[in-house]
């Protein structure tokens, strides 16, 4: 089982260049229903039937796990499925019109204009660090790129003369996105005065952002500088590092920007998922209406 699944994931990285984070989410998923073939007796997964894979999604359910994990499970089990019939490993589809559990579409949290003020301003500019957060922070609010793009930048993606970054988002789809010039004025302090003091005397990684060490900084390290923000700024709302994606697509909305522009920049492949950003905007709109208007 495990060879069928080392073979699959990299036939998506391969093939399909999928992103890094993924494969390993597809990788966990399919290790997740092995275990249970094995708890079974079944050693194949050409021995599983359809009754196999719905008791499969019964046992999650029981197990109290979210629609979305067992609606995530299911697609990674379709996936590979047809890569087993293609490959010929299977001679049939288990999975074959089974319906994923129907998903509560929960609108994204924000912050106010206020809000993100609050949290930009958290950072000390006077060290180091501090800079480098600034600049990391202004950044992904000026551009609504993903974590795992901001940490995957390197100098030269970052035009400060023509005001914009450049990255590999999805299926190392590339995009270009304009950079504003309070982000241009952060991200240059940082290269000037952070970055070099960051690397040392160190072999330089060309990337973008670096950690204390010099290397380039992690997700889980950026994680944990938002948490440390975030609570520095006392906002009562959770913040997470994707928050600051979800401001900058609502903020633009809120302001007039165009959806397709709004989906361009953030890299979506379809525009039905910023979609969910009207929903947002129209739900604010509701909120401003009752409490201006004497009739409301």
């Amino acid at each position: 089982m495990d060879e069928l699944i080392g073979s699959f994931i990299s036939y998506l990285g391969s093939e399909r260049r999928l992103a890094v984070n993924t494969l390993e989410s597809y990788g966990r998923d399919l290790r997740q229903y092995g275990g249970f073939l094995a708890k079974g007796k079944i050693t194949s997964p050409a021995e599983a039937s359809r009754a196999t894979i719905i008791s499969y999604l019964l046992h999650m359910e029981k197990q109290g796990k979210a629609t979305a994990t067992i609606a995530r499970r299911l697609a990674a089990l379709k996936a590979f499925y047809q890569y087993l019939v293609r490959t010929r490993v299977v001679d049939r589809d288990p999975t074959v019109n089974l319906e994923s559990p129907k998903l509560q579409k929960r609108l994204p949290r924000v912050l106010t204009i206020d809000e993100v003020e609050l949290l930009l301003q958290q950072p000390r500019s006077d060290d180091a660090a501090g800079l480098r957060d600034r600049a990391m922070l202004e950044l992904l609010y000026a551009t609504g790129i993903r974590v795992s793009e901001l940490v995957s930048l390197d100098r030269d993606d970052a035009n400060l003369a023509l005001g914009y970054v450049r990255c590999s988002g999805r299926g190392a789809r590339e995009r270009v996105i304009p950079l504003g010039s309070i982000a241009k004025r952060w991200v240059g302090e940082y290269l000037l005065h952070s970055r070099p003091l960051l690397v040392k005397n160190q072999l330089d990684p060309g990337a973008l952002f670096v950690n204390h060490h010099g290397r380039r900084l992690t997700r889980q390290g950026f994680w944990k500088i938002v948490k440390r923000y975030a609570g520095d700024a006392k906002i009562a709302k959770e913040i997470t590092p994707h928050t600051l994606r979800h401001s900058f697509a609502t903020h633009l909305l809120e302001n007039g920007a165009d959806l397709r522009a709004v989906q361009e920049m953030l890299g979506h492949a379809d525009i039905s998922t910023t979609q969910i950003y009207t929903h947002v905007t129209r739900g604010r709109l509701k909120e401003v209406y009752a409490r201006a208007h004497p009739r409301a």
